[in-house]
């Protein structure tokens, strides 16, 4: 990866001829929900690389990836069948810092190459019109409090943070949103005023974070998608608090989306 959100993709294919005519193919699939069939794919032409049996193909950012998770296969030649790529050493080096692209473009479009759990090589791909993405996350005194930043929007009068409890009819909670200048904001969570919520019950469940831009605006999950992780959920581990019984904590989904979960202690 670099810093323009380009993806460059080497592989080494030890019984395929370097001739124009049996030229390779980088072949990527949207990976289907279960049990549905296998609609979109892109197809890359693979150039020779520098080195023995060595190929390579550069994706650009444009046009987009649909957003979900993308399984790479080569295709040897043309009629042979797709084989699954194994992944090698990938070079995020340009992500680890955390992207900062323009905060009025849309849509926000990103790739992050991984390695999946039965050890084949990916790419994950999130297109949002608009994205709020968490930065530091500190938990202290019952609350948690999030920095992060608006794209595709801008913050304006009315401007909140609103957590929705998963079921029980769509309830929310407003929350405070501090304006930090240009894009920037902060909001602090209170535990206890999720669970005393009207309606909302006070015992477990899991709250999902939203930034309202304004009064009138659609609200935008929070999530973080602009550095090198792929799946945050099992490297980003936040303490408990601990409140009459039950404990409350923020986590990150499987799509690196923020939210806060309450447990029976």
């Amino acid at each position: 990866m670099d810093g323009r959100n380009r993806l460059t993709v080497r592989l080494t294919a030890p019984d395929t001829p370097k001739a124009p005519a049996s030229r390779p193919q980088l072949l990527l699939r949207l990976r289907p929900s279960r049990g549905q069939p296998e609609l979109v794919r892109r197809v890359f032409d693979l150039e020779p690389a520098p080195g023995q049996d060595r190929w390579q193909a550069t994706i650009e950012p444009a046009p987009a990836f649909a957003e979900g998770r993308w399984d790479a296969y080569v295709v040897p030649s043309p009629g042979t069948p797709r084989r699954r790529l194994l992944p090698g050493v990938r070079d995020l080096r340009a992500l680890v810092a955390g992207r900062a692209p323009d905060g009025t473009s849309s849509p926000l479009a990103v790739l992050v190459p991984y390695a999946t759990l039965d050890g084949y090589f990916a790419v994950r791909a999130w297109l949002r019109p608009t994205h709020a993405e968490a930065d530091r996350i500190r938990v202290a005194d019952g609350a948690m409090t999030v920095r992060g930043r608006l794209f595709g929007a801008e913050l304006g009068t009315g401007a909140a943070a609103l957590l929705r409890r998963r079921g029980k009819g769509g309830i929310a909670r407003e929350v405070e949103l501090t304006a930090e200048g240009g894009h920037a904001f902060s909001i602090t969570v209170g535990y206890r005023d999720l669970l005393s919520t009207p309606g909302a019950g006070a015992g477990p469940g899991v709250w999902d974070v939203f930034v309202r831009p304004s009064a009138d605006a659609r609200p935008v999950r929070t999530a973080r998608l602009l550095d090198d992780l792929a799946d945050r959920k099992r490297v980003f581990v936040y303490p408990a608090t601990a409140l009459d019984g039950l404990n409350a904590r923020p986590y990150y989904t499987v799509d690196n989306e923020l939210s806060v979960e309450i447990t029976e202690g």
